[in-house]
Formats: structure tokens, C-alpha cells, sequence
């Protein structure tokens, strides 16, 4: 029961962003599993799930590996070789860049379809990136500048 419960919540959070215990153990229980906070806290230690910030800012369990495929883990190398600085007013996010990357900087942008992005404009060493809304725009910067980090660790 355990391993088939366990495969369940892998299944729940590879499909649905789940932010607290109380939501995974409802989950749960609409799939047949009755199943108590506890339990559920134990599960979550054993499976080592962690918590990671979604592009929409809120936290969501998850197994903390990406796949090799994933257009984030690629693209972060040319971010952290190219881009100087990101910076946004309002809804718009400039991102400077050292000269003549910026194209392929805004390619990898775009392979990435984040949400909130309406478009993007480079020249040599400039992008624009035009969000739907300020917060967009600020969440945007936020995990631009949290692979720049992990990047330059």
C-alpha cells in the first residue's frame, strides 16, 4: 500500500503544483488514499521531496531533479556567460548583455515560454522583455536572477 501510495503522490506532484500538506492529503484522498498529516509528512521525508519556487512565486513539492532536457538547465549557461544585468520598470525587463550575445540570449528566452511574457526585442547587447503585468515582470527578474546566482556559485 505504502509503494503504491508513494508512486500516487509522485504521480500528484508531477501533475498539479502542490503547495501544502493539507492540499497533497486531499489529493489524495480523491484518489482513494486515506491517508493522516502525519502519514503525509513522513512520505514526504521519505520520498525527499523539497520545495521549489514556481515562475508564478508561490512554493510547490517536487523531487528537486530536472531533467537533462529541461530548457532552464540548458539555457543556463548562456545566461551566465552573456548576461551583465537584469533590471525591470514596470512591465518591461531590460537585460544587458556583453556585446553580441544578447540574440542568443533572447533565443533561449523565448525556447523557454515563460508565463507572463508577451514578447522579446534584442539588439547586440540589449534585450526587452515585455511582461503582461509588473508582477510578471518582477517574477521574471526574480528567477533571471536566481540562475544567474546558482550559475555564478
Amino acid at each position: 500500500m505504502k509503494k503504491r501510495r508513494h508512486a500516487k503522490i509522485l504521480e500528484i506532484i508531477s501533475t498539479k503544483d502542490v503547495e501544502t500538506q493539507e492540499e497533497l492529503q486531499a489529493l489524495l484522498l480523491k484518489c482513494g488514499y486515506e491517508v493522516t498529516q502525519a502519514t503525509i509528512s513522513r512520505d514526504i521525508k521519505e520520498l525527499r521531496l523539497v520545495k521549489e519556487l514556481s515562475d508564478k512565486g508561490k512554493y510547490f513539492y517536487s523531487t528537486g531533479k530536472k531533467s537533462h532536457n529541461d530548457p532552464l538547465r540548458r539555457a543556463g549557461g548562456i545566461f551566465g556567460d552573456s548576461i551583465v544585468s537584469v533590471e525591470y520598470a514596470l512591465n518591461i525587463v531590460c537585460i544587458k548583455c556583453f556585446p553580441g550575445m544578447a540574440v542568443a540570449v533572447c533565443t533561449a528566452i523565448d525556447s523557454m515560454e515563460w508565463t507572463g511574457v508577451v514578447g522579446t526585442i534584442s539588439g547586440d547587447d540589449t534585450i526587452f522583455v515585455l511582461c503582461k503585468t509588473e508582477d510578471f515582470a518582477k517574477i521574471f527578474t526574480m528567477n533571471m536572477e536566481k540562475i544567474l546566482n546558482v550559475k555564478n556559485s
